[in-house]
């Protein structure tokens, strides 16, 4: 079933379509196939990006704090990098262009979750403390991205690379991984954890 992806603030897209535009921007990233990439380059598939942190009570889910958003940069028929957003006191700005192994995963992870039988609503969870990406498809294909919340019937999709006792591109409930990850969500991220 088709997911339901939710509007990106209009600030973060235009602030991505800047730095896109801006030849500076792009020649100095350290992203060689944004950098080398021919034709038109545009963002697509805004997922907001959400920090898990632990739970309010005991043994309770743990709560998602919005952080950003992401685009995929399309270039040509493939894509090149992503584009990320982060919040910040006066709105959304630009934060950095990206690429490697997450960009992969998120796109295959995306496809698989199309296959599934319900609608949900995508977004993409970052836990530092194990340095993992997942694909979080939120349960209300219609809530409010920024103010989501995991709720026991929604569906975890580790992205590879997955922290050692976690499959990558399996389909998880969020119920089976919190035990998982609770333990891990009060810890300093690491140095170099995709927050």
């Amino acid at each position: 079933m088709p997911l339901l992806v939710p509007p990106a603030p209009a600030p973060a897209l235009m602030s991505v379509l800047a730095a896109l535009s801006s030849p500076t921007a792009v020649m100095e990233i350290r992203t060689p196939a944004l950098r080398n990439a021919e034709g038109p380059l545009d963002a697509e598939h805004p997922l907001p990006v959400h920090v898990f942190e632990p739970a309010p009570v005991q043994g309770g889910l743990p709560q998602a704090r919005l952080t950003g958003w992401r685009f995929h940069i399309r270039a040509g028929a493939g894509v090149a990098a992503a584009g990320e957003t982060v919040a910040t006191p006066d709105g959304w700005v630009f934060s950095r262009f990206s690429e490697g192994p997450y960009l992969v995963s998120t796109e295959r992870a995306l496809r698989q979750a199309e296959t599934l039988p319900a609608m949900y609503q995508p977004h993409l969870l970052s836990v530092p403390g194990l340095y993992m990406m997942a694909l979080w498809l939120h349960v209300d294909p219609r809530a409010d991205a920024a103010t989501a919340q995991p709720d026991p019937s929604d569906l975890l999709i580790p992205l590879a690379p997955a922290p050692p006792g976690i499959t990558s591109h399996r389909v998880h409930r969020l119920v089976e991984l919190v035990p998982a990850l609770s333990p891990r969500l009060a810890a300093p991220p690491l140095l170099g954890s995709p927050a």
